[in-house]
């Protein structure tokens, strides 16, 4: 009776193990992936190239290919997961300068550190489609080139040590470049995400930016639109200067806090411009604006930052309908009372609604101490979120009468401008990882289990 239970005791240890085994499969079985695309043939994708037609369609071979390559005639190249492009030259691994050429389903790595890129493009209409780019250079350039498509692409840091944010190279990068659009792309660990510069009428739609300086950083591009976009991890979710007419609606600019100038959101000399429905939290600014006239600030959430928002020189601006949330301050002005400020919630207001209309018939006033601080005295940015700057700030009421207000603050938050902002593919690979890390530890902790509780049944 006693083997028969021992056998099966046995049997159900071993079948725990199958189990574990089982589960870390995966991992090895992508390791053997890789260790076959080194094995594999390296082919010359230049010559491939030039021996094509123009209008053919090129379904590259498995295996390794050598760069750096020119593309001048139009060709779709369409590559799988197991085609591998490098490069260790100065030169681009891949310089597009033919119209409508489309590159789909390749891997590029830049392995040379400099100045150098991934992918440059001085053609139009071209299309850059499913890559997996890393680099030590930049990612993806584009010149004067108008017209484009760059969606579903993956661009990251080719670590190096010791290599600082401002050393590596931009993941994607406009400059002179029109009605480009860029989406559903993921950027890590670059100097900026995505720049753009003196590029009218851009679409940016979708983008995943994390671990870089700034996740989107704009200069000059009047008419385009930032939609839908996640920037977290960044020290500046998105910096947008010196444009006019742009649109900036549910993004997502989340956990930037690490470093002392950290915004979610930084509008500088922006004008005549729509900001919206975004979502703005856990950051140390939430939203920073300054220089900034004529723009439209409207049913954004504005959520647990240690500043919720901050005025700087900023006029004639329309700030209406937004939820202030949990921040440590709500709001700072200076030199900025000339803006139209009204039906917004703020949770730190004491409000006071005698027609029952929703609105608080007491202004609530923006008190402008920490940013007068330290503009007298930056070292006081070392104190940024502690108790005692939080106390003083409360007890400031110096020339109160002057201080930007809310005109009828809001006694509920606006319905719907809350939303759940997109969890990041990094958060769905903790939780993963979380998820499997559990199912590991449960499995040893039942084996353990079961072989302690099978010894003690032997010696009795």
């Amino acid at each position: 009776m006693r083997n028969k239970y021992h056998m099966n005791v046995f049997i159900y240890v071993v079948l725990i193990h199958f189990i574990l085994a089982s589960l870390l499969f995966p991992v090895v079985a992508f390791s053997a992936t890789e260790g076959e695309r080194s094995s594999k043939p390296i082919y010359d994708l230049q010559q491939i190239i030039d021996e094509a037609q123009p209008g053919d369609t090129l379904e590259l071979a498995d295996g390794n290919y050598q760069g750096p390559v020119v593309i001048d005639k139009v060709l779709h190249i369409q590559g799988s997961d197991k085609v591998l492009l490098t490069n260790a030259t100065p030169e681009a691994a891949i310089m597009i300068q033919a119209d409508g050429v489309v590159l789909e389903g390749v891997s590029i790595r830049q392995n040379y550190v400099s100045e150098s890129a991934a992918i440059v493009v001085t053609a139009d209409e071209v299309v850059l489609k499913d890559l997996n780019i890393q680099t030590k250079g930049f990612g993806i350039l584009l010149r004067n080139a108008e017209r484009g498509t760059v969606f579903h692409n993956s661009i990251s840091w080719l670590r190096t040590k010791n290599s600082k944010t401002g050393e590596r190279g931009n993941g994607i990068d406009l400059y002179n470049s029109h009605n480009n659009t860029i989406e559903q792309n993921k950027i890590q660990n670059m100097r900026d995400g995505i720049y753009l510069e003196n590029s009218r009428q851009l679409k940016i739609l979708n983008n995943q930016l994390m671990g870089s300086r700034y996740g989107i950083h704009c200069m000059y591009i009047d008419g385009s639109e930032i939609i839908g976009n996640l920037g977290e991890y960044n020290i500046t979710g998105a910096m947008v200067m010196g444009v006019r007419d742009v649109l900036l609606s549910n993004n997502s600019f989340l956990k930037q806090s690490k470093n002392v100038n950290a915004q979610g959101l930084l509008l500088y000399d922006v004008q005549n411009s729509v900001i919206e429905k975004n979502v703005v939290e856990g950051n140390r600014v939430g939203i920073y604006i300054e220089s900034s006239q004529k723009n439209q600030l409207r049913k954004n959430s504005i959520l647990r930052n240690f500043i919720g928002i901050q005025f700087v020189h900023a006029e004639n601006n329309k700030i209406h309908d937004n939820d202030f949330v949990s921040n440590v301050i709500e709001a700072e002005a200076i030199d900025s009372d000339a803006n139209e400020i009204e039906r917004n919630y703020w949770d730190s207001a004491q409000g006071l609604d005698l027609n029952k209309d929703g609105i608080s018939e007491i202004p609530y006033a923006i008190n402008p101490f920490y940013q007068e601080l330290i503009s007298r005295t930056p070292a006081y940015q070392l104190f940024f979120q502690s108790p005692g700057m939080t106390f003083l700030s409360s007890m400031y009421t110096n020339n109160q009468e002057s201080w930007t207000k809310d005109s009828s603050p809001l006694m509920k938050m606006s319905i719907g401008s809350i939303s759940k902002p997109p969890s990041s593919s990094a958060e769905k690979g903790n939780i993963s990882e979380m998820t499997f890390m559990l199912l590991i530890t449960s499995t040893l902790l039942i084996t353990s289990v079961a072989i302690i509780f099978y010894s003690g049944v032997s010696k009795s």
